[in-house]
């Protein structure tokens, strides 16, 4: 049965019988429809035969259909003035166009074209792993892309969530049109994806079209990704270059964690920006490197923190000194202005998202897969608000307390040993 929910304001959301979510929200300013398709479905869900395939599958989803050419796609969308998209990550791959609102029936026919009766032609799927061959190349080319990569292999070694979404070589080559469908089948269900369009749009327009598009999909039960387990560990790759690339991390907390909040707030007050202590010790007091930045990823079941920066292979050293230093020191001593300024930083990158009709689709989409609701921005100010430091310094604690990863790349003779990187995060 078909499930209709008015939430207060301008959101609609509709569960269609096969259990697809639809939702909307009109912005009677906005002349454009935006909208897309997220599947809670990434790279951490691929077998390890299939590592690379949902991008894989991302890139393929434009080269046509059994109604379509891939010049069709681009030109029906693009005739009306619109255009279309497509991105992969760990957890969700979506899908998106942009059209004028007159024309949002015309782009949902086309994204449920492209993901329902993509034909996979075996000459466009040669052609697109070339595309890709030649993407893992540059990655393998650029040290500040590479890193990464080689960072999350070693926080959760040997498990799909810490592997590359691009995949690798070999198994880029040996996909085929059975093993894209398997996965389509089992992945690709309607459960597990949520329409959502923001602009001008009408909800009742959207679910008959998104009905039309998605609605012969069969009813599939879930499979659950393989929990990520942080292993910790360290990759260092010597390399003649200009500069040492570091990545020094711990493990953080899921987004569903209650100490999400100051998790992310400690990761701000170290690293997040132009008056964070470690912009202003290592770059603006020392100049050890032409940036530097503190981050917290979450995921539904686990997390990152870290540091990443550039230096040259001299500075290597005082680099870490330095870092690890400004790491212990802001679990202690957070000020009053540093929590202030972090909290208005915080909620200024929460609700600058909400500006514009791409901002508020993603937001709807990832929060219907992740809760099953839309979480009121009040509602995630006031746990930013109520946040206080002395939360603040146990979320740094608790960081600090993990078992580190170390990735690396570039003259890196001078970077401490594991060891030593562990009793000095230590105190």
């Amino acid at each position: 049965m078909t499930r209709h929910t008015l939430l207060p304001g301008r959101i609609n959301i509709t569960q269609l019988e096969n259990g697809l979510t639809v939702a909307t929200e009109r912005m009677p300013e906005i002349a454009t429809a935006t909208m897309g398709v997220w599947v809670g479905t990434g790279s951490r869900h691929e077998q390890a035969h299939e590592h690379g395939l949902s991008h894989l599958i991302e890139h393929m989803a434009f080269k046509g259909t059994t109604r379509r050419s891939a010049r069709q796609i681009a030109e029906d969308i693009e005739n009306v003035g619109g255009d279309i998209n497509a991105a992969t990550s760990v957890e969700y791959t979506s899908y998106t166009a942009r059209v004028l609102g007159e024309n949002a029936d015309l782009a949902l026919d086309v994204l449920g074209d492209i993901l329902i009766h993509s034909t996979f032609d075996a000459a466009e799927l040669a052609r697109e792993k070339g595309v890709i061959l030649q993407e893992y190349a540059a990655v393998e080319d650029t040290p500040d892309d590479l890193i990464y990569d080689a960072f999350m292999e070693s926080a959760y070694a040997g498990q799909p969530i810490g592997r590359p979404i691009l995949g690798t070589p070999d198994t880029i080559k040996a996909f085929d049109e059975a093993t894209i469908r398997a996965f389509l089948a089992r992945e690709y269900t309607p459960g597990k994806m949520v329409i959502a369009a923001a602009g001008d749009v009408e909800h009742a327009q959207i679910v008959e079209a998104a009905e039309r598009a998605f609605g012969s999909m069969p009813a599939v039960g879930a499979q659950e990704p393989e929990p990520g387990l942080y292993t910790g560990g360290e990759r260092r790759i010597s390399r003649k270059l200009e500069q040492a690339n570091i990545v020094l991390g711990l493990p953080g907390l899921s987004f569903k964690d209650p100490g999400y909040y100051a998790a992310h707030l400690f990761a701000h007050i170290l690293g997040g920006g132009l008056t964070s202590r470690l912009w202003h010790e290592v770059r603006e007091t020392r100049g050890l490197a032409y940036s530097i930045d503190a981050f917290h990823w979450p995921f539904s079941d686990c997390g990152l923190f870290g540091v990443g920066a550039g230096t040259s292979g001299a500075d290597v050293a005082e680099l870490m000194d330095v870092t690890l230093a400004c790491m212990r020191q802001a679990a202690e001593d957070i000020s009053d202005i540093e929590m202030v300024r972090a909290k208005a930083q915080m909620k200024v990158a929460l609700l600058t998202v909400l500006e514009t009709p791409g901002g508020r689709i993603e937001r709807m989409a990832r929060q219907l897969l992740s809760w099953g609701r839309i979480v009121p921005s009040e509602e995630i100010v006031a746990k930013v608000d109520a946040l206080t430091a002395a939360d603040v310094h146990e979320a740094g604690r608790q960081l600090l307390r993990g078992t580190p990863t170390i990735a690396a790349i570039g003259p890196i003779k001078g970077l401490p040993s594991m060891a030593k990187i562990t009793t000095r995060l230590r105190g």
